[in-house]
């Protein structure tokens, strides 16, 4: 058993940090430390007890020592990982930004990655991982990096700006949920028990939560070519892949969704969009699929309110609490997650291990920039992650994709710079802006900017606003 320094920043989590602990009590190959730090010190300590009580439960193989941090650098000194996961202001900042666009006629889905939303979390979130990246050059520079924090594309483009010789990496679950559609259309079209999504064996790339899948195989059998006749069967009423879900559960549940846009997008290139639709359609022109409240249903998925996200949010604290004081039972099982198998493999106490992974382009995406960020499979082994080159995407899947991936890179940029215009003009491109004018666009911009200023004023001239 290998013992390993994990550092968590973003200890407090309320949900995804029990994940990963009960993921880490079952790697029977590693043990060590979990250094949590968070700026939410009570819900760190919290995490800590309930680290506690995952170890003495009876399915648990691997015990670790949960400490709890008030001092970034603290935490990050000897780390051998490094976990990144946060969320960049409060909800009351993601209600604006959310929300205030639907005044102009935009509606956002997630709106954490791309759109109106997405411009904003980033200027949030890019001066704090700035910080990130400095803390880890100075205290842990051989650590290797995992961020799983939205938007993903800018926080892993960050710290690879500051600290170009990082080992960083951003992890995301939305491919998964793409071969696990898949694994459902092998059920229904090959009339197979559903395999695990680990037998769907695909060739994906574009950049975080617009990634695409190219090439998919299982156990011979090409995917893409069976796809046209599960998409004839369930385009209308749409199919989701979440195990037990019903066609219609996306009105009561937003992480649900019919998969209609995917299949859509399909019909229309002939290659198979990764993301879900709640992300799809937040990265084309709001025309397309996301018009309005209305439209958002007719193609069965949902806009995530933020009301939701602070009763969910809420649910997950008191969630915590029962846990963390013995009320309720702690149940230590394998999630579907990846995190800890690729910990794993860069340890090199398991063999290399091949998964999606944000990283930045050093030619996996001929047709991106490079430098920029990208989504692609990539190889995990004892210290090293190499990219694998992906197939080419069809130019015009390529030409959505590279809008988009320039937006980003024009995003960051802009914020680096601490430059309104240019994050301003990043901000007019998106495609969920279309058709707003620019009277509009510069009135809504500055709104927004305002709505969140108590995380920017810090960082950016708002005087130049």
């Amino acid at each position: 058993m290998k013992k390993v320094k994990i550092a968590y920043i973003g200890g407090g989590s309320k949900a995804w940090a029990r994940v990963f602990m009960t993921d880490l009590a079952l790697a029977e190959e590693l043990s060590g430390e979990i250094a949590l730090y968070d700026i939410d010190i009570p819900a760190a300590e919290l995490n800590k007890r309930i680290g506690a009580r995952i170890n003495s439960a009876p399915e648990t193989v691997s015990v670790w020592e949960y400490n709890v941090y008030d001092k970034l650098g603290s935490a990050l000194d000897g780390a051998d990982f490094v976990v990144c996961s946060i969320l960049p202001g409060t909800f009351d900042e993601m209600a604006a930004d959310v929300h205030l666009p639907e005044e102009y006629g935009i509606y956002q889905s997630v709106g954490d990655t791309v759109g109106p939303g997405g411009v904003l979390r980033a200027m949030r979130t890019v001066p704090i991982y700035e910080g990130f990246a400095r803390e880890i050059k100075a205290h842990c520079p051989d650590a290797w990096v995992l961020n799983l924090t939205n938007p993903m594309t800018a926080c892993t483009k960050t710290l690879y700006d500051v600290f170009p010789e990082i080992k960083a990496f951003g992890c995301c679950h939305e491919v998964f949920h793409a071969q696990e559609f898949l694994a459902c259309v092998a059920k229904e079209m090959l009339g197979v028990e559903r395999p695990h999504r680990s037998e769907i064996k695909i060739d994906a790339c574009g950049v975080n939560h617009f990634t695409w899948i190219t090439e998919a195989d299982y156990k011979g059998n090409d995917m893409l070519k069976i796809l046209p006749g599960f998409i004839d069967r369930f385009y209308e009423r749409g199919y989701c892949e979440h195990i037990d879900a019903a066609p219609g559960d996306f009105r009561d549940d937003p992480f649900r969704y019919g998969n209609k846009v995917k299949m859509d997008l399909f019909r229309r290139f002939g290659v198979l969009a990764a993301a879900g639709d709640r992300h799809l359609a937040e990265f084309m022109d709001r025309a397309w699929y996301i018009k309005d409240k209305a439209d958002a249903e007719r193609w069965l998925f949902h806009l995530t309110t933020v009301d939701y996200r602070k009763k969910d949010r809420t649910d997950k604290i008191a969630a915590s609490g029962r846990l963390a004081d013995g009320t309720d039972k702690i149940e230590v099982v394998h999630s579907d997650e990846e995190v800890v198998e690729l910990i794993k493999a860069l340890a090199g106490v398991i063999p290399e291990r091949i998964s999606n992974a944000n990283t930045v382009n050093v030619g996996q995406m001929p047709d991106l920039p490079v430098g920029s960020v990208v989504e692609t499979n990539c190889v995990f082994s004892r210290n090293s992650l190499k990219p694998i080159t992906a197939k080419r995407l069809p130019p015009e899947v390529n030409a959505l994709v590279l809008r988009n991936a320039l937006n980003i890179e024009n995003t960051y940029y802009g914020i680096k710079e601490r430059r309104f215009d240019r994050i301003f003009e990043a901000f007019m491109n998106q495609p969920l802006c279309a058709g707003l004018t620019l009277e509009n666009g510069r009135e809504l911009f500055r709104r927004m900017v305002r709505a969140t200023e108590g995380y920017l004023k810090d960082y950016y001239p708002m005087e130049k606003l």
